[in-house]
């Protein structure tokens, strides 16, 4: 899973900014290492944030995205591809280059479902370190899932006593069952009642039923497909408690693109779409809009482009499976994820906002 695995070009990455609480800031004090980096190396992107604490939050100073296609042909073949693999390493060599020029001192660079999946996945990671010189880890699904809610969690309506966040990637997709926080000292996990790591995202499903040319019947065999794997943790999630406030979170590209066409962008805002509140019937009707558009209209819209048009329509057949599992009113968008996650936790480590039980949070 990435977050933002299909991410609209021209996107900027999240700033999360913090909360004051009580009747003074946090104190601050700059720690000795004060440039962290996090990189989400996913089937599809490869993607880096640079960024600084401040007294509210951190600061961004310098992020790359690039689409890569790591996983193409892997749900085939079980191994990435050498041609994905060169592409990924000329990426890595720009995050590696990026993260010297700023001095990072901290960094955590994580692989996901691509390189968890393909047979020579752990090749690929020594060959990084010996061709580029970065060490990446490859995180487990669990890592995964707590990452992308420690990125976005402070997105959820402080009101509801639960909601359902999900995180659609490239190779998988990441859906967690989400508490209220009670007090600040609560921790990501205490929150998380239950989650699910879905072997599947929208590079594998396109791959799998088709991307280009989506017709209905189509559409509707990918929907089916991932209820049929949403069941167990539907069944699990009957339990948990939901109030009138309930509603769904979602990160990754396809709910920012959906985000994008509904607010008919001509060119992708990341400040105009983190945070948005979106309505039930206008998720529909902007996802009747994508599939309405044909491949060239798909690869011509300034919130999708060429690199995507093939990836959109299972990114939107992923979201109504997990519509029509957990019927929600409104959905909140999020252009933030597992870097944004990365970073809390680095500075968290660090006490970057000692004083503070736990780090700002981000503005809802």
């Amino acid at each position: 899973m990435e977050p933002d695995a299909t991410s609209p070009p021209g996107g900027a990455p999240a700033t999360p900014r913090g909360e004051r609480h009580g009747d003074s800031a946090p104190h601050w004090q700059e720690p000795r290492a004060a440039t962290y980096a996090a990189l989400d190396l996913g089937t599809n992107n490869c993607r880096l944030l640079v960024a600084r604490p401040t007294a509210d939050g951190f600061r961004i100073v310098d992020a790359f995205s690039r689409i890569v296609r790591l996983g193409e042909g892997v749900s085939r073949t079980g191994r990435l591809g050498e041609a994905a693999i060169d592409r990924t390493l000329a990426a890595l060599a720009v995050c590696r280059d990026k993260m010297r020029v700023r001095g990072v001192a901290r960094a955590r660079l994580i692989a996901t479902e691509a390189c968890r999946a393909a047979e020579n996945g752990p090749d690929f990671i020594a060959r990084v370190r010996e061709q580029v010189g970065l060490d990446l880890e490859i995180v487990d699904r669990r890592t995964e899932a707590h990452l992308a809610a420690e990125g976005c969690a402070s997105l959820a309506d402080q009101q509801a006593r639960s909601i359902v966040l999900f995180d659609i990637g490239g190779g998988s997709s990441e859906i967690v069952w989400l508490a209220r926080a009670r007090h600040r000292e609560q921790t990501m996990s205490d929150r998380i009642r239950i989650w699910v790591s879905l072997p599947i995202g929208v590079v594998s499903l396109a791959e799998r039923f088709g991307g280009r040319d989506v017709p209905a019947e189509s559409f509707e065999a990918m929907v089916d497909h991932i209820m049929e794997m949403l069941e167990n943790f539907v069944d699990r999630s009957g339990v948990q408690q939901r109030c009138d406030r309930f509603h769904l979170l979602g990160t990754s590209g396809t709910v920012t693109t959906i985000a994008g066409v509904h607010l008919n962008l001509a060119r992708y805002d990341r400040r105009r779409v983190d945070g948005l509140w979106m309505e039930d019937a206008d998720v529909t009707a902007a996802m009747r809009r994508l599939r309405a558009m044909s491949f060239d209209e798909r690869a011509s819209n300034g919130c999708i482009g060429p690199d995507r048009a093939d990836l959109v329509l299972a990114g939107c057949a992923i979201l109504e499976a997990i519509r029509r599992s957990f019927p929600a009113k409104r959905i909140r968008i999020a252009d933030r994820g597992l870097r944004e996650g990365i970073l809390m936790q680095l500075m968290s480590a660090d006490r970057a906002w000692r004083g503070a039980a736990r780090p700002p949070r981000s503005p809802a």
